[in-house]
């Protein structure tokens, strides 16, 4: 049994009803028994948990990307809003299939985004997890440094760094604050700095980053294509791909608590 930790499968944009449904299939075929899709703003979060409600197997994210930071007051009012109505009394009907706060983080990849209001959202919606003991979704790009002196300042939070792309020195500070690691298609067709097998958990970021051998074939990633991330893992840690997926089920299971 494998489990995809970040998907978008949730969202219009990228999938329409027909994919969604035949994507979900696909996963199961391959033995993707569960799957996590990730909010990225207030909307787009609720749209992930009405489609995790309608599916077995499916959780949820609450999320704002760092790509919102500029209507982060905005997106924070929001995201406390919905929290006080449906978690302050207990968790809300509605709220069960609710993993984690993510993604969220901050990205210094691209020029023009303001990094004082990425810095912000950032803090705010770290203090989200914490007041109510949800791990985290990082998405972090070419801002490690100051991503960890942040969760220095929040020593309680838990989670996993999605997509990891630091050096390996980051990979050593992530692991001292026992942090999962993100590991995804990137990983078949570039150089990653990878954890040991107890620190990985396994995701697709579909429709992102498709694979090896289907990158270049495939035009869209899916959930399924785990299982290729699930192989190429094996080879090249030259451990049997039944131990893989145990493992980084086992550790989905242990960080998300599903």
């Amino acid at each position: 049994m494998l489990i995809d930790t970040h998907c978008h499968l949730h969202d219009p944009e990228w999938f329409s009803e027909a994919q969604r449904t035949e994507f979900l299939e696909n996963a199961r075929a391959e033995g993707v028994e569960e799957l996590i899709c990730i909010g990225t703003n207030h909307a787009d979060s609720l749209a992930a948990q009405q489609f995790a409600q309608g599916h077995p197997g499916v959780y949820w994210t609450y999320g704002i990307h760092p790509e919102f930071a500029e209507q982060g007051r905005a997106q924070i009012e929001l995201a406390r809003a919905w929290f006080q109505e449906n978690l302050e009394a207990g968790v809300h009907a509605d709220a069960r299939k609710l993993v984690a706060i993510g993604e969220i983080g901050l990205d210094y990849h691209y020029e023009g985004y303001d990094r004082v209001a990425q810095v912000r959202l950032f803090e705010e919606t770290l203090q989200l997890a914490q007041n109510y003991d949800l791990p985290v979704s990082l998405h972090l790009r070419a801002a490690f440094a100051d991503a960890f002196s942040i969760l220095g300042n929040f020593p309680g939070v838990r989670g996993v760094i999605h997509s990891f792309t630091g050096s390996k020195r980051d990979l050593k500070k992530a692991l001292e604050r026992d942090f999962y690691i993100g590991v995804n298609g990137l990983v078949t067709y570039n150089t990653i700095a990878l954890p040991p097998l107890e620190k990985i958990v396994l995701e697709t970021d579909a429709p992102f980053l498709t694979p090896v051998p289907y990158r270049g074939k495939i035009k869209t990633n899916q959930p399924a294509y785990v299982k290729a991330v699930m192989v190429y893992l094996a080879q090249k840690l030259t451990v049997p791909e039944n131990k893989i997926a145990e493992e980084t089920t086992e550790n989905a299971r242990k960080l998300f608590r599903i």
